[in-house]
């Protein structure tokens, strides 16, 4: 199984496939606890860590492996290996290799008010290296996300399917016409920022055949500055 999957649905798919199929009530009986407490590590929304805990991954190794499902597999889902020793977690392994996993989303549209990452799509996790990135902005990574480019409002500054990095912890506007992530009407966008006298900000492309839009009274805000863009030549 991809281990590059959200430990939820891996979840889902060890207790579906085992045999015979167990529910989820049958399962939560079987680890002595509510059904209501079980089906949360399979939901997304509820459980957003990356791991299990290791004393339910242990549970389930012994429940799962009674019906045809490899030990081995369900003590992945806690970050251990088949002897049960914890493996080195993807940021200590990054760590060492000078690299960082930074999440890419989808910037064209924010599932909540778009100020938070947990508001954003995540498409995917991206590699970069750390100090390679720390020569864009000295944030730490997990102020870090990326977006591709969606069509041609931006160019010729920012092309279709180009990756840009967008600091999240620069939020004010503090100089002007720089590019910012943000959120617009519940809408995710890039684009170029001016302030207004008035207090409005006034939203620019830099495709000059697309017409500038004027927020007020708090209709947009920032969720991060670009800055980088990274090129496929």
């Amino acid at each position: 199984m991809d281990t590059k999957t959200p430990v939820n649905l891996r979840l889902k798919q060890m207790r579906e496939a085992c045999e015979p199929r167990l529910t989820v009530r049958a399962t939560a009986d079987a680890l002595d606890m509510p059904s209501s407490t079980y089906a949360a590590y399979e939901d997304p929304k509820k459980f957003k860590k990356p791991t299990l805990p290791v004393p339910l991954a242990k549970k389930l190794a012994t429940l799962f492996s009674a019906h045809g499902i490899d030990a081995g597999d369900v003590l992945a889902l806690a970050g251990m290996n088949e002897e049960g020793a914890l493996l080195p977690s993807p940021d200590e392994l990054a760590d060492r290799l000078d690299a960082v996993m930074l999440p890419e989303v989808q910037v064209g549209f924010s599932m909540g008010g778009g100020a938070e990452l947990d508001d954003w799509p995540v498409i995917r996790m991206v590699p970069f290296s750390q100090s390679w990135l720390r020569g864009f902005t000295t944030s730490p990574p997990s102020e870090l996300m990326v977006a591709r480019g969606d069509g041609d409002s931006m160019m010729p500054t920012i092309l279709d399917q180009d990756l840009v990095i967008i600091d999240r912890s620069q939020k004010q506007i503090r100089q002007q016409d720089r590019i910012w992530a943000l959120s617009y009407g519940g809408l995710g966008m890039i684009k170029r920022v001016r302030m207004l006298p008035d207090g409005a900000m006034q939203i620019n492309s830099d495709n000059p055949t697309v017409t500038p839009i004027t927020a007020v009274d708090d209709e947009a805000f920032t969720v991060g500055r670009v800055v980088g863009i990274v090129r496929r030549i």
